[in-house]
């Protein structure tokens, strides 16, 4: 490869790096304009919240009855009650005789990376919602007007709604340890005749971004149905394929699912769930996405990580109509978990959540198993004392060691292979016309001279599975949220340290380093046999790749492969002096002749 391709290779990967910052830039997005039944910004004052769009009807729910109709808008002010403990407080709304929002006093709405810590609101979920955890989507014929009469009871809060009819809808929340709130419901027929109970959709809540840079790609829906999880997103109410949209699609605005056989359901964002687990089977699940207010320009201009349309997903569980004759009760249980995607927070949880925490944390497939090793390791390490960045070094130290042994003997194979080269190349050349005896030959060179052709690639493959564990790990582990390392302050997102300006691009100093380290490995790293020249030039640029698509990834991972990279360089080193050592003898005393007369 000349310098003239060199030069157009790196051009290429600047443009693909520069190209969304100029495309901004040139074409910036414009704020949607205001809309007044469009969710406004919100803070933690109640009083502050505002309606959210209509929902569509669900119209493949058995019988075809449409679940929800026209939102109920309250002719009666909102009151609400608060209960707190040592995690969260919660906020009781009449409108809809649930949980308005839940705070989680041990965590921060957003890690401030130039401020003080502890500065801003406690970490709120279902805040961008009109529809209260465990509040029924709106439906007037089993709720009336949506008001509810709250009070406060020994262990918790009381909702009931009486309807003209005779229907008595009442709700008991118990707020418990662990971010969980056990909930019963009754609807009681108090009249002297039977009455048809419609089919209810009991909210799971709303999963939103954090902050106005947070991935939306982290948002989805999740639930199970006693054998396998079910999980959508971004994807599926875009419409796209494989990942990409295609010409003629057009977005989904509802997601119906379920046979009967709804263990539970949960909404999400990276760090954060909010999931229903009813004591009966579910009959459906169902979500929706909604859109939410733009950031204003003056957040466009000073974070230029902000999403221009951000939006969020609600779900919710289905039950079928009955029948109640008179006097008659219709009673069910519930445990909402709104809380952290914390491990050990999880492993505490005592109902049908606790048997499917990998399923919750994303560990699931054939590399969640290192992934739970290495969460395990990392919090054992923590509380040694060391920090969280600490314990990834550490980790990685441990990994190199334990590979160090393959990774040496796969360094010395690749070399004597090239040393081979020439004797290989003229088997090649004089069997060339016999491809079976020009292979058999080949194998038996190799064995002669005790190399193997997968002695370099064995130790990079076994390797794998450990990196996609870690790489699933450091997504979803809460606890490097506000973890900091040197001049990053949070290692579950990139080490941003100012934008570069006119391109609005981002300057982060930890891919780049890990670019620079990976290069220099590959420089260290004897040529493949056989490999043209021209492709071994390509490959020692390949570097170059990962780090066009690991550039805005959390800083937890580069720090990973950073010191892999510095530690696999190291051993390559230590490698090569030390059989150079051997192939050079120490030079000795040299004897003297004895030359007698």
């Amino acid at each position: 490869m000349d310098r003239k391709a060199i030069i157009v290779l790196l051009v290429s990967f600047l443009l693909l790096i520069l190209w969304y910052p100029l495309v901004n830039r040139l074409y910036p997005p414009k704020p949607l304009p205001p809309r007044t039944n469009t969710l406004a910004s919100i803070t933690n004052v109640p009083g502050s919240l505002t309606n959210q769009p209509s929902l569509s009807a669900a119209t493949s729910f058995p019988g075809g009855v449409p679940v929800i109709s026209t939102p109920i808008a309250p002719n009666q002010p909102e009151q609400f009650l608060v209960l707190s403990n040592d995690l969260a407080r919660y906020t009781f709304t009449s409108h809809g005789g649930g949980i308005k929002f839940v705070e989680l006093l041990r965590y921060l709405q957003r890690v401030e990376c130039r401020n003080k810590m502890g500065t801003n609101a406690p970490a709120t979920l279902n805040r961008e919602s009109s529809v209260p955890m465990l509040g029924l989507l709106p439906n007037e014929a089993l709720q009336g007007d949506g008001v509810f009469k709250i009070t406060r009871i020994d262990k918790g809060v009381r909702a009931e709604k009486a309807l003209t009819n005779g229907l008595v809808f009442i709700k008991e929340f118990e707020p418990t340890s662990n971010y969980v709130v056990n909930v019963t419901t009754w609807i009681e027929n108090r009249s002297q005749t039977a009455l048809a109970v419609p089919p209810q959709e009991w909210n799971v809540g709303s999963a939103a971004p954090m902050t106005e840079d947070d991935s939306l790609q982290n948002l989805g829906i999740l639930w199970y149905d006693g054998s396998g999880k079910h999980a959508e997103g971004e994807s599926w109410f875009n419409n796209y394929t494989l990942g990409c949209p295609y010409f003629g699609s057009n977005p989904r605005t509802l997601y119906v699912a379920g046979q009967s056989n709804v263990v539970w359901a949960e909404v999400h964002n990276q760090f954060f769930t909010t999931a229903l687990m009813p004591e009966e089977k579910g009959h459906q699940v169902t979500a929706r996405k909604f859109d939410l207010p733009p950031p204003s320009r003056e957040v466009l201009a000073a974070n230029p990580r902000a999403n221009p349309k951000p939006y969020g997903f609600q779900s919710s569980v289905l039950y079928a109509a009955t029948n109640l004759a008179s006097n008659q009760a219709l009673e069910k249980k519930f445990r909402i978990y709104a809380g952290p995607k914390e491990n050990r927070t999880l492993e505490r949880v005592a109902n049908q959540l606790k048997n499917d925490i990998d399923i919750v944390m994303g560990y699931t497939g054939p590399f969640g198993f290192f992934s739970k090793v290495l969460l395990w390791a990392m919090n054992g390490l923590n509380r040694l004392g060391l920090s969280y960045a600490l314990s990834i070094i550490a980790i990685t130290v441990i990994i190199k060691l334990v590979f160090w042994p393959l990774t040496q003997a796969s360094t010395r194979s690749m070399k004597r292979m090239a040393s081979l080269q020439p004797q290989m190349t003229a088997i090649r050349e004089r069997y060339k016309d016999d491809p079976v005896k020009m292979n058999r030959k080949m194998m038996e060179f190799m064995k002669e001279h005790k190399v193997s052709p997968l002695g370099g690639c064995l130790p990079m493959l076994l390797q794998i599975p450990v990196f996609i564990g870690f790489f699933t790990m450091v997504r979803s582990a809460i606890e490097l949220r506000g973890a900091r390392f040197l001049w990053a302050c949070d290692l579950s997102k990139p080490d941003t340290l100012f934008f570069i300006p006119v391109l609005n691009f981002p300057f982060n100093p930890l891919p780049l380093i890990m670019g620079a380290t990976m290069l220099w490995q590959a420089r260290l790293t004897p040529a493949s046999p056989g490999m043209d020249p021209a492709q071994q030039k390509i490959m020692k640029y390949m570097p170059l790749i990962f780090l066009f698509i690991l550039y805005n990834y959390s800083a937890g991972l580069t720090l990973y492969w950073t010191v892999q990279n510095l530690l696999t360089i190291a051993q390559t080193k230590l490698t090569r002096a030390k059989d150079e050592a051997i192939k050079t003898p120490p030079a000795g005393p040299q004897k003297r002749k004895n030359n007698r007369p």
